[in-house]
This record gives structure tokens, C-alpha cells and sequence, in this order.
């Protein structure tokens, strides 16, 4: 499995990328040294792989982009956000499974 249709997200290019997105966004809040972030990545990548076309997929790093995550109030990771029209639709935070990711998109 891999990561090619999960998009890197940083404090740079959130606005352009998961605000102004056409389709519903996932984006995954973890960390490089966070072991649940690492259990969910795959989980994450499945769905991006399942949704091409339906839903936008994306990770961002709370430690290098901390405006971001200080803007949602990101406490623990991972947690999940999806986002409809520019505004948060959902939130998870923890390990969960696709169910709840396809839930969270309302897809």
C-alpha cells in the first residue's frame, strides 16, 4: 500500500488545498512520532486509493505545521477532520476504522 493519493498538507498550502477543495477532504493530523499515527496511516491510504475521484485525502503534521493544528485545537493525534465546503463536517479522534472515515466524509 501506499501513500500516492494522500496529499501532503502544511500551514502553507491548507487554505488553497483542503478549505477552497471541490470535493469532500480528509485530512489525517498525526505526528512522525505518534505509534497510533502509524496504525491509522494505512487505513487512511486505503480510502484515498477507494475515493479517487469522490473525496481528496490529506496528512499534515502537527509539529511542522502547528497553526493548523492550533486552529482546529488538535489536543491528540491522530485525530481526523473532514471538511465539506470550506467548514469542518466531522471529527475522530484516535485509531478508528473506514467505516467511521467513510462516515466522518458523508459519502
Amino acid at each position: 500500500m501506499t501513500e500516492a493519493n494522500v496529499l501532503e498538507i502544511n500551514d502553507l498550502n491548507f487554505d488553497a488545498e483542503v478549505l477552497k477543495s471541490e470535493t469532500p477532504f480528509l485530512l489525517d493530523f498525526s505526528a512522525v512520532w505518534c505509534q497510533p499515527c502509524r496504525a491509522l496511516a494505512p487505513v487512511v491510504a486505503k480510502l484515498a486509493d477507494d475515493y479517487v475521484g469522490k473525496a481528496r485525502v490529506g496528512k499534515i503534521d502537527i509539529d511542522n505545521s502547528p497553526t493548523v493544528a492550533s486552529q482546529f485545537g488538535i489536543r491528540g493525534v491522530p485525530t481526523v477532520i473532514a471538511f465539506k465546503g470550506g467548514r469542518e463536517i466531522g471529527r475522530h479522534v484516535g485509531v478508528t476504522n473506514r467505516d467511521t472515515l467513510v462516515r466522518l466524509l458523508g459519502i
